[in-house]
């Protein structure tokens, strides 16, 4: 009876319409991906979308995705997106589900703790420093490469603080670009292409593969060399004991964890600190407060963990940006049944929500397509629900690395906006590229002196 009322529940889900046979809505995705999920909303709470042959339930409201990610977030596990990306991270804690997860976290926690992140900021505000020191008035700059070799460059220096991390970096400079790129065609494909050597499988695996060979290396390498005294983060994952049973982590699950934050740390910060140079370019009344509040708080010395918190422009303008082009689409599986807005969804279906549609929903953000960082003022805050903006995630999912990236994100500009001026090279819009985040195709900058 159960079998029949759950089955019944998911034939009352509306299917979004536009599919085509075998491919479902992958032809729709992959066209527009923005406009299609953002279009999701406009058929329910909870819609159905066919990725290929296999049907996925997407949430579309700040409710049904608290739930799916908070509320009955025992009730999921990690689903189809994050199985395409096990070749990459293998069971780190983007992939890893139950107590594999809870133990990994457990063991990987301290290594962001406030503490930490204070330790981390001296690297941030030095690869800040020698970022701004090597433009010159009048260079031209591809902003969102640039952002992406300082993003990779300053969390390297943070994971390995000797040569022995230098395969690595350049593996990653060579391969994230690829894995980034096909991640939602792999993630978006029907399951009969699974195993074809098509071109975005092909690249995929070629560069996953290429990445974990190399800190494979790095891992038994340090492992061997007795790296386990210094202050970075390989040598504290090969140093961490679970609190609960005293167990240290495998040279396996070391690589993955690595890989995790690589992959998870390098793009958002790139994406968030592009857009934000962006935005403040075209909104020149926001980037002239700013750059008035770090002479008030920084001066002309170098920025330091302690000015964060005092730079409160610039987190209201982070705050809009990773709003406006955040994390494009996620997937949960359930492993029990569940129930969705009055429906019940059977143990092992996929079901996915967008972060970047929800914050773009017209009916929790006014003007949601407008970049506006004074919604983030303490007066104006109060009238967004707490579960309409979640950029990291929310619940016991939620990113292990967001205090990271704020401080590391707030200390580049600050160091930055204080000594430059970026202006948009005439003849081009950045357009919106689906990625794990919505990262810009390019961003043409002229760097003017902001003390000539």
């Amino acid at each position: 009876m159960s079998v029949v009322l759950q089955s019944a529940g998911l034939q009352s889900v509306p299917r979004t319409p536009g599919a085509v046979p075998l491919l479902g809505h992958v032809p729709k995705l992959l066209r527009d991906p923005f406009r299609f999920l953002k279009s999701l909303r406009e058929q329910g709470d909870l819609v159905r979308v066919d990725f290929g042959t296999m049907p996925v339930y997407v949430t579309t409201s700040a409710e049904l995705v608290h739930e799916v990610t908070v509320k009955q977030a025992r009730s999921f596990e990690k689903g189809r997106f994050f199985d395409r990306l096990r070749p990459l991270a293998g069971n780190g804690l983007a992939n890893a589900d139950g107590e594999v997860h809870r133990r990994h976290r457990r063991m990987v926690q301290p290594m962001f703790s406030k503490e930490r992140i204070a330790f981390y900021s001296d690297t941030m505000s030095h690869h800040a420093r020698v970022l701004a020191d090597s433009w010159t008035a009048g260079q031209e700059i591809q902003m969102e490469k640039a952002m992406a070799e300082y993003s990779i460059e300053t969390l390297a220096s943070t994971m390995f603080s000797t040569d022995i991390g230098l395969p690595a970096v350049e593996a990653v400079r060579e391969n994230l670009p690829v894995l980034l790129k096909n991640l939602l065609i792999r993630a978006a494909s029907p399951k009969l292409l699974d195993r074809l050597p098509i071109r975005a499988n092909r690249d995929f695996d070629a560069a996953a593969t290429s990445l974990r060979k190399v800190i494979d290396e790095v891992v038994i390498t340090a492992r061997r060399s007795g790296h386990t005294d210094r202050n970075d983060l390989l040598s504290l994952l090969l140093a961490a004991q679970d609190t609960d049973t005293g167990e240290s982590l495998s040279d396996r699950e070391v690589r993955d964890e690595l890989s995790t934050i690589l992959f998870a740390g390098a793009e958002t910060t790139a994406s968030m600190l592009a857009w934000t140079l962006h935005e403040l370019a075209n909104h020149s009344d926001v980037q002239e407060q700013l750059v008035a509040e770090i002479e008030e708080v920084v001066g002309d010395r170098p920025v330091t963990i302690e000015d964060v918190p005092r730079l409160a422009g610039i987190r209201r303008v982070l705050d809009e940006v990773i709003r406006l082009h955040g994390v494009t689409f996620l997937m949960r599986r359930t492993t029990a049944p569940v129930d969705l807005g009055g429906i019940t969804i059977p143990a092992g279906t996929e079901v996915g929500f967008s972060l970047y549609a929800l914050h773009r929903d017209p009916s929790l953000y006014k003007d949601p397509d407008r970049f506006d960082p004074d919604r983030w003022l303490p007066e104006r805050r109060e009238e967004i629900r707490r579960e309409a903006y979640i950029p990291f995630g929310a619940g016991n999912r939620k990113c292990i690395g967001d205090t990271f990236v704020w401080t590391e994100a707030t200390i580049a500009l600050a160091t930055w906006l204080a000594r430059w001026q970026l202006v948009p090279v005439p003849g081009h819009t950045p357009k919106e590229v689906a990625s794990a985040v919505a990262h810009a195709d390019r961003i043409p900058m002229t760097v003017e002196s902001r003390h000539p």
